[in-house]
């Protein structure tokens, strides 16, 4: 069977890579950047000759397969990423600074009471409170403002050919095709991340056939226009079916005793809040802890810093992200757009001796001297790296883009 495909460059909304802002509106995506074009590739034209077989074999029709290949082909530069990603870990307190900043409160305070009544009809359909799920559009598309729009099927089924995790991508690829199949969005609008996922609440193929919801009942279940009801309304249905419970919270920030033994903290060890209360932990913002059942405490910048204590409906969190941070990140963002204040308590100095302030002063004060740092959030990232350097060398000082207590005294 010869499979055929017209390599023609898209036209449309420009947008990149996975997270980047784009609508998803349009006819096609015009993909700005050279290795995010589709390029010819013999082999990969052979995997979907022989794919197409399997893909029948699994209920997908002919002319579905022929509109999702239609524009589609192989992109190298998905390879790329796919290969290239950096593993690293950041702090929690960088981790909030950037995902629960001032801005990103503020915009989900306004999108939080511009949406209200849809955010209620949601809550009251699914039990998933309205400033949860805004925390999650938030936290997955900075609240539909970067969904991503890479065609979904050039992308996975790029991976899929790849092989690295072919039949993980391969199964997204048959998913994909089966929303198209389905009618739940055209080919050309089925666009996202450079791995897939999709929409307002960036579900992968196979997460959205699972859990994703029609809330209007249009005979769609549509993520990807500008309209994020069905992408919210699936988020909070994915959430109650992991396990979420009406009325319970995810968690709370609270305080430890001093000389407190930190090994019973831990996802893996539960107990009953009374236990943990007879132990001395006690509410932050003062009270009773209120009793959602068993509980786990989490110290992630070690006893000196934040503590929380997390109830089941974190582990429904965990589900769209399998970590603590994100869990934390969710519920934190969460209860600052209901109106909560920051946490009450403050985070130990980091690796350089440095707070938050410090950090944040010297990335004023470096961009005040003509050395641009993209913003002083206190997260030391490579473009405050870059300014560092540039700075010390110019200064005469010890190049090391490296913050320091030393640097900070230059500086002012």
């Amino acid at each position: 069977m010869q499979v055929t495909r017209r390599w023609v460059a898209l036209s449309g909304a420009a947008a990149l890579v996975a997270g980047c802002s784009g609508g998803s509106g349009g006819s096609a995506v015009q993909i700005e950047e050279p290795a995010l074009r589709p390029q010819p590739n013999p082999r990969y034209d052979a995997w979907v000759e022989s794919f197409y077989n399997r893909a029948t074999s699994r209920g997908i029709t002919r002319a579905t397969l022929d509109a999702g290949f239609r524009n589609a082909g192989y992109l190298p530069g998905v390879v790329e990423r796919d290969r290239n990603q950096t593993e690293f870990s950041r702090s929690l307190e960088d981790y909030l600074a950037i995902v629960a900043s001032p801005e990103k409160v503020a915009a989900g305070r306004s999108n939080y009471q511009s949406r209200s009544k849809l955010l209620s009809e949601i809550e009251n359909r699914y039990g998933v409170p309205a400033n949860v799920v805004t925390a999650v559009w938030g936290m997955e598309s900075n609240y539909g403002a970067r969904r991503g729009n890479i065609p979904v099927i050039s992308a996975t089924s790029t991976l899929a050919y790849d092989g690295r995790r072919g039949e993980f991508f391969e199964k997204q690829l048959i998913s994909a095709l089966k929303i198209i199949q389905r009618g739940d969005v055209p080919a050309s609008r089925l666009v996202g991340s450079w791995a897939g996922a999709m929409g307002h609440t960036q579900f992968i193929p196979t997460t959205f056939e699972a859990y994703a919801v029609d809330f209007r009942g249009d005979g769609r279940r549509d993520i990807w226009s500008d309209d994020p009801t069905d992408g919210l309304a699936s988020a909070a249905a994915y959430l109650a079916k992991s396990g979420w419970k009406r009325g319970h919270l995810w968690g709370l920030e609270v305080r430890i005793p001093s000389g407190f033994n930190t090994s019973v903290a831990g996802r893996g060890n539960r107990r009953s809040v009374a236990s943990w209360t007879s132990i001395g932990v006690q509410n932050a913002k003062g009270g009773r802890i209120p009793d959602f059942g068993s509980a786990a405490l989490l110290l992630p910048s070690g006893a000196s810093g934040p503590a929380f204590l997390v109830f089941r409906n974190f582990d429904a969190i965990l589900r769209y992200n399998n970590s603590t941070n994100y869990g934390i990140g969710v519920g934190y963002l969460s209860d600052r757009i209901a109106g909560a204040g920051p946490l009450a308590a403050r985070f130990p100095p980091d690796k350089y001796g440095l707070t938050i302030r410090d950090r944040q002063e010297i990335q004023s004060r470096l961009t005040a001297k003509g050395f641009d740092t993209g913003g002083s959030d206190g997260v030391i990232g490579p473009k405050t790296e870059a300014a560092i350097s540039a700075y010390q060398s110019q200064a005469g000082l010890a190049v090391t883009g490296r913050p320091s207590a030393a640097l900070l005294t230059s500086l002012r």
